[in-house]
């Protein structure tokens, strides 16, 4: 599990691609997964998760709880409403709702889904400091399956530069690495035995 080339994340044919052309993408990150079974889909795997996908350690859970402190303490935080116009939602096209397999807005973690397809999901948050766009879709190959999670961030102020620059450290030493151990670890409890250990719950994403 690691970063992946942004240029092999690139070549993906994913929706993603020409939907966020206009919004940098930061980092894409990647897993290798067993085959267990064939023709497992992302949304096959949501559904064993309640659709939500990463439990992140303690640790990693008390460096969220201490980052959500900041952010009240500072009002760096707010829930948009359920479809803004500066939303990524706002430029889904009829095509994209009527595919998409979850209501737009629908909240997931601290984030909010702008679409869900069958092997491929984009969530949001907005709030002071960045809004950022994390995709999340699985690749079934020769020998198993490849899950991608890639993080877009568009600049919101003057501040989002040095913001992502104060937490990249900690987001790619342990944040990210932590989330993609535990892809891996739902991955095996959901089809290892055939779903009998999926009874996995998910507080954040």
């Amino acid at each position: 599990m690691s970063q992946a080339s942004i240029q092999e994340f690139k070549q993906l044919p994913l929706r993603v691609h020409t939907f966020l052309a206009g919004v940098p993408l930061h980092d894409a990150w990647a897993v290798d997964l067993p085959r267990w079974r064939d023709g497992i889909t992302l949304n096959d795997f949501l559904r064993t998760a309640d659709k939500c996908l990463f439990s992140p350690s303690r640790f990693v859970r008390t460096l969220l709880g201490i980052r959500l402190f900041i952010g009240r303490f500072f009002r760096w935080d707010r829930e948009p409403s359920a479809i803004p116009s500066e939303s990524f939602a706002a430029l889904l096209t009829e095509s994209d709702r009527l595919r998409s397999l979850a209501e737009v807005g629908t909240q997931n973690g601290l984030f909010h889904v702008v679409y869900r397809f069958e092997n491929e999901q984009l969530l949001e948050l907005m709030n002071r400091t960045v809004h950022a766009g994390a995709l999340s879709t699985l690749v079934e190959t020769v020998t198993g399956y490849h899950f991608y999670l890639a993080v877009y961030v568009r600049r919101v102020s003057p501040f989002t530069r040095f913001y992502m620059a104060v937490i990249d450290p900690f987001r790619k030493m342990i944040v990210y690495p932590s989330l993609m151990r535990s892809i891996r670890a739902r991955w095996d409890r959901a089809f290892r035995e055939d779903g009998k250990h999926n009874d996995v719950n998910c507080r954040y994403v």
